[in-house]
């Protein structure tokens, strides 16, 4: 509203010919009232520039990070004031997707970070600069972008691009060096007005958008509508798949433009007619021993808004030799850890795709039985419920454990949504034995632990910050306790 008010009139909201109401007459003072001439003089001025702005109910930014002064919009200063050779862009990459952007969005900080920039990223864990946690929370929407653009050390800015953010609010930013698609999945339908894959997958492409000339759209070449659509945006591809012989990808190379996907063993990124070795994808942390082909895309689309924002291909495979060694350096996604001769998959899959990954995953490491945490939140449809029982039971675990999820209920009433997935599970197959219910995600994954013997897979998708950080700070305490399955899970 007020960038609008910036720029309008107060007479053009009465059409000529038409005589004022006093609905219309209050309408043209408040407006008289609001409008902002300083304001739009300073966008206007900013923009002849090239420079972007950030535009709030409260604040006005020019330029970003390092190269970028911010102003409250009451006490903004005459254009004459503004020190514009200060100001200036910094790279940006945005990255959206059904699954794998918060993983992506941490590729690539730390691709800058090693390459020696001050880095500023945001996603649904929180904001993140120069490697210290800023906040906790879900800031993968316009808020988070404009904290991480706002704060005056970012020299590089990776920012997570939600659905619902973009739905709401549209872009948060004006321009980017590379936008990031990782792929498009059924997810969320029924809300604002997306109720199929070909909406849902336009809106996603609504990031290339803020590409500038030189910027590239990272797409996803496996994802066949995704493939289809994304040339239509008319703005220079860089193409990834899981592997290098992909038709898209091989035109690609031809023509001397970026991509990236494995041949023979390795991640190679190719531009300008030069492959580069960026590591045996089977020694890549992130993949699992080259299991977790999901995180193959991951690495891929991240390497290539990494180059994108100008990050020699040396330093990218230097990050990717060893991003993923610790679970710490990507919390809450793919933290795999060995307890007792237990095999344990921490991670966010909350939607059917995601979930359909992680328990192939678990497949291929699975030497004894299988156990798992399901959860839901509740402003899923009932159908999207049942689909993610009915992934669950097709990977034929011995036990699963239907969890409450207080903080995402959403509208629905306590015990809804468990109701919901226990009554899809046993329809689907599943043995009303090998199910069981918790009011929580600690107290669910207590129950698996318990459950579990030496040889076991327990797959726990964790969805909140304090399910996730009670969990953790247990399954440490069980650690350090030498605890193994069979014995007493303490308190």
């Amino acid at each position: 509203m007020l960038a609008a008010l910036a720029f309008e009139q107060p007479d053009a909201l009465v059409p000529p010919g038409i005589e004022e109401s006093g609905a219309l007459r209050r309408l043209a003072a408040r407006a008289a009232g609001e409008a902002n001439p300083r304001l739009r003089a300073l966008l206007e001025a900013a923009h002849g520039r090239g420079l972007t702005c950030l535009l709030d109910d409260e604040l006005l930014t020019i330029g970003a990070g390092a190269g970028g002064r911010t102003w409250p919009l009451p006490d903004l200063p005459h254009v004459a004031e503004v020190p514009w050779t200060d100001l200036r862009a910094i790279p940006i990459a945005l990255v959206t997707g059904t699954n794998g952007k918060t993983t992506v969005v941490r590729l690539i900080a730390a691709c800058a970070e090693a390459a020696g920039r001050t880095t500023g990223h945001s996603c649904t864990d929180g904001l993140t600069i120069d490697g210290a946690g800023v906040e906790a929370g879900d800031y993968s929407g316009p808020a988070g972008a404009r904290a991480v653009l706002r704060d005056a050390r970012v020299q590089v800015a990776v920012l997570e691009t939600a659905r619902g953010g973009l739905l709401r609010r549209g872009l948060a930013v004006e321009r980017a060096d590379a936008a990031v698609i990782t792929g498009v999945s059924a997810d969320h339908f029924g809300e604002y007005g997306v109720h199929d894959l070909e909406s849902l997958t336009d809106v996603k492409l609504a990031v290339a958008r803020a590409l500038d000339g030189d910027g590239r759209l990272v797409v996803n070449a496996d994802d066949a509508m995704l493939a289809a659509r994304a040339p239509a945006t008319g703005k220079p591809l860089a193409w990834f798949a899981q592997d290098a012989s992909h038709p898209l990808l091989v035109a690609q190379r031809q023509a001397g433009g970026p991509s990236c996907g494995v041949s023979n063993g390795k991640l190679l990124f190719a531009a300008g007619g030069i492959e580069h070795d960026l590591g045996a994808v089977a020694a890549l942390p992130l993949t699992a021993g080259g299991l977790a082909t999901f995180n193959i895309g991951n690495l891929a689309a991240a390497a290539l808004a990494a180059a994108a924002l100008g990050i020699p291909p040396r330093t990218i495979a230097g990050v990717f030799a060893h991003f993923g060694f610790d679970p710490m350096d990507n919390p809450g996604r793919l933290m795999r850890y060995e307890l007792g001769g237990l095999h344990l998959l921490l991670d966010f899959a909350h939607n059917p795709a995601a979930l359909t990954a992680l328990l192939e995953l678990a497949g291929r490491l699975r030497g004894g039985r299988l156990a798992l945490l399901l959860g839901q939140a509740g402003n899923r449809a009932d159908a999207d419920m049942e689909r993610l029982a009915r992934v669950a039971v097709a990977a034929n675990p011995d036990l699963v454990v239907v969890k409450e999820l207080a903080g995402y209920r959403r509208g629905r009433g306590e015990g809804e949504v468990p109701t919901i997935l226990r009554k899809a599970l046993h329809d689907a197959g599943l043995p009303d034995t090998a199910i069981r219910e918790q009011p929580d995600e600690l107290a669910a994954a207590r129950t698996a632990l318990a459950w579990a013997r030496p040889g076991d897979v327990l797959v726990l998708p964790l969805h909140s910050h304090t399910g996730r950080r009670d969990v953790l700070a247990l399954l440490h305490r069980l650690e350090r306790k030498g605890w193994s399955p069979g014995k007493l899970v303490p308190a």
